[in-house]
């Protein structure tokens, strides 16, 4: 079942159960698409005010990149329970079975790739949402905040999905490249997401 297709009250019972899929990296992506529309929303309020005419076309063009965001986002949820699936099967693979260490392997690998494309994702959305809070309205500057800490949020939770299945793995070289991406991009973008928020908190004190 396509989780984002449930009601929010389903999809938070079904993550609440001892059911695979949805954890922490459909739970993520689903954050992100979230933090990615509000930033969107207050793109939404900014087109057609005359206030803003000279951002218009920046912002209808950022919008548009944001509704692509959102939907990618919104297809890892599923994307993260197939991905993940073959790895929970894996660990049922009796210990002595010749090829177990391979399976794992591979499963392991594919496992992590749903939260690093989600990590990439938010990259972006954070990139997008400082453009709305700089230049966006005023009236809707929160929303932009809101929205930088919710996609800081999915990317570090998105992060710690792919450090806990890179920890086992055997290839340490291909691990290791792994966990380099990912720190980079949590380096690098959870401080653009804490800019953000401070600048937008700076507008209320």
């Amino acid at each position: 079942m396509d989780m984002t297709l449930a009601s929010c009250r389903e999809f938070v019972t079904v993550l609440a159960s001892d059911a695979p899929a949805p954890g922490g990296g459909g739970a993520a992506a689903l954050v992100g698409a979230i933090g990615t529309a509000l930033g969107n929303m207050v793109g939404s309020l900014t087109v057609g005010k005359k206030k803003y005419a000279a951002v218009e076309a920046e912002i209808i063009a950022l919008k548009a990149k944001c509704d692509d965001l959102q939907k990618q986002l919104l297809d890892q949820v599923e994307a993260d329970e197939v991905n993940f699936l073959p790895l929970a099967k894996a660990y049922g693979i009796p210990k002595d079975d010749p090829n177990r260490d391979k399976v794992m392997e591979e499963a392991t690998i594919i496992a992590c790739s749903t939260p690093m494309h989600i990590m990439e994702l938010c990259c972006e959305a954070i990139e997008a949402i400082a453009v709305f809070a700089e230049k966006g309205s005023r009236l809707a500057v929160s929303d932009a905040g809101c929205g930088a800490v919710c996609c800081k949020a999915a990317l570090q939770a998105a992060s710690l999905n792919v450090f806990i299945n890179t920890k086992s793995l055997k290839n340490r070289e291909v691990a290791e490249e792994m966990n380099a991406k990912a720190n980079g991009m949590l380096d690098k973008y959870c401080a653009m997401a804490d800019d953000i928020f401070a600048a937008v908190r700076a507008n209320f004190f």
